[in-house]
Parts: structure tokens; sequence; C-alpha cells
């Protein structure tokens, strides 16, 4: 969460903590952490709690990334790509999100995920030239 406005509409990172745990629930995943990046911004993945968690599936201690957003992991398609090809390639680890309902060990959810993250750079750039 990066912003206090996305904190009153139901992204705080309470709520995004929440729907982790309900969906892990869900689906019998067993979270082996819960990693918060608080006030960070998905523009970047030079983020702590994102590279612990990477770092985590690197050494073997976790199989997947769940995220409660896809915006929350990314929004730039260049970032995405980078962590598709070093991460959540088919041989890999997956990642699952919940909100968008991706899971990158389908054809259709990695397709998902490719038009989402799109629309989330474009959401970005739209919002950079509003306010410039």
């Amino acid at each position: 969460m990066s912003t206090d406005r996305q904190a009153e509409g139901g992204l705080s990172l309470d709520a995004q903590r929440k729907q982790v745990e309900a969906y892990a629930k869900l689906y019998d995943i067993h979270l082996t952490d819960v990693i918060v990046d608080a006030g960070q911004s998905g523009k970047t993945l030079e983020r702590p709690g994102l590279q612990s968690a990477l770092s985590k599936n690197e050494q073997g201690l976790a199989q997947a990334l769940l995220v409660a957003k896809l915006d929350r992991l990314t929004r730039s398609v260049v970032d995405l790509g980078d962590l598709m090809d070093r991460y959540f390639a088919r041989d890999h680890w997956a990642l699952l999100c919940v909100a968008d309902q991706i899971d990158t060990r389908t054809a259709s959810g990695r397709l998902v995920l490719n038009v989402l993250v799109s629309v989330s750079q474009w959401e970005r750039e739209a919002i950079a030239e509003r306010t410039s």
C-alpha cells in the first residue's frame, strides 16, 4: 500500500493480509511467511519485502509468491517480464494473485497476468501524465 487513499479504499495492509490468508485457507496453501512492504510503491522491484520473498523462493523455502493484488507486486511490463523469466517460469515457482485470480501454473493464468500488468502500467503512466 503506497497511499492513505488506498488504505481508505479497502487496500489497507490489514485488509490485504486478510485476503491473502483467506485465499491460502480456501486453496489449502501453507503460508511460510507473510512479508509486508509498508508504504512501498509497486513501481520498483527494489523493495526489501519483495527481495526477501524472492530470496525465500530461491532458497527453496517457498514454492510460490502469493500477492493480494498484482499492482502491489509491479506496475511495469518490463519488471513483470523480468520476474516471470527469473522466478515464475513454468519450471520454477508460481505467482498467485488473490484479487486478480492469477495462477501462473496455468496457460490462462499467464495470459491474464500479461493483460493485467499492461493495464497497470498504462494506469501508472496516465496518472503521471495527469499530475504533470
